[in-house]
């Protein structure tokens, strides 16, 4: 277990913003969007974690290691002070986002965020006591047969998987199953970065991103789990999302893993956002849809797909326009019919 993705880490500070110039109808997953400018956001745009981030940045073998909390006492006690220095919008991998012809000002995190890697527990020097049992509750929870029993394993498993926003996906997918590390199966086929995964709390069929998830560093800090305001397909993490550690507990399942890619086989094909809308309490967002006669609908280039309503497909010419039409009209006759205000799941920009 010795892979790092890498880092392409650059010592100079820049004094002025770069930008990257990204055309959302190739970029992002509903190919829907203009060109725009957008910042890329470099480790200058937190330095004010002082040692935080210079340790995080400057020495890689010590990323979220033993170093990465030595001066953090105060932003744990305090994990609302944001100190990122970007005032726009963070499009991760653009995996869920609708832009509109006018966007507000939009980021993305540089490289030096996609790595991922395997440490053990004992170079987490975290300085939380509340983080630190938290590590110690979860390896009980798992080994609770006997004490022995249970201190023996502990011992065996104290390995933790460190991973940075930018890592995509795929590549989580990929790590964790040539290195046999278990409750990761579910991201097979479902797109995204790591930030955007932890800020929806993606997830699937009983599984999601937040369950072996011991903490989330941030531009406000390092926050555990249980600060994180996890919910159904979402969290109220505070600050610019930068990585996280998660506990190591388990091996690989493949059977597990071909069952997920088998429920994702039925979802459609094409130009979308995943899911459009998310499912409100005790029901389903695509039943809803269904029901309201939206399966199949389309205007213009965009349209609900037959074989799912909740899919929101671009067919290849669609529009702003036309899929902002589609969303409101969907919401409306569904607040007509059944009373129930669907919340989109895709983020409109």
């Amino acid at each position: 277990m010795n892979e790092i993705l890498d880092a392409n880490f650059n010592e100079k500070i820049y004094e002025k913003p770069r930008y990257k110039r990204i055309n959302f109808a190739k970029f992002s997953s509903v190919k829907i969007g203009g060109e725009f400018d957008v910042e890329i956001l470099g480790r200058e745009y937190f330095e004010d974690l002082g040692g935080f981030f210079g340790d995080f940045c400057a020495k890689f073998e010590t990323i979220l290691g033993a170093n990465l909390l030595t001066n953090l006492d105060a932003k744990l006690e305090s994990p609302n002070a944001n100190s990122c220095k970007f005032d726009g919008v963070i499009i991760g991998g653009a995996n869920n986002i609708l832009i509109s012809p006018n966007p507000p000002k939009m980021g993305i995190l540089s490289d030096e965020f996609n790595f991922i890697r395997v440490v053990k527990l004992d170079k987490i020097a975290t300085k939380s006591r509340e983080i630190q049992n938290e590590i110690l509750d979860k390896f009980r929870q798992k080994n609770s047969e006997n004490l022995a029993q249970n201190l023996t394993k502990f011992d065996k498993n104290r390995r933790i998987l460190q991973i940075g926003a930018r890592c995509k996906s795929s590549e989580i997918y990929r790590f964790t199953r040539e290195n046999n590390i278990g409750g990761f199966e579910f991201l097979r086929g479902i797109p995204g970065t790591l930030g955007g995964l932890i800020t929806m709390n993606a997830g699937l069929i009983q599984h999601e991103i937040s369950q072996n998830l011991l903490s989330v560093i941030t531009s406000s800090g390092e926050i555990s789990r249980k600060n994180c305001g996890f919910a159904y397909r979402k969290s109220a993490i505070n600050g610019v999302i930068l990585g996280a550690n998660f506990l190591i507990n388990g091996e690989f399942d493949a059977d597990l893993s071909d069952k997920i890619d088998e429920k994702r086989a039925n979802q459609p094909r094409g130009a979308s956002f995943g899911s459009c809308f998310k499912n409100p309490p005790n029901d389903s967002a695509g039943r809803l849809l269904q029901e309201c006669g939206f399966r199949g609908k389309r205007l213009g280039g965009c349209g609900f797909s037959e074989k799912h309503a909740n899919f929101l497909i671009n067919y290849g010419s669609g529009s702003f326009d036309e899929a902002m039409r589609l969303i409101k009209s969907a919401q409306s006759a569904v607040k007509s019919r059944f009373g129930i205000d669907l919340q989109t799941e895709v983020v409109i920009l």
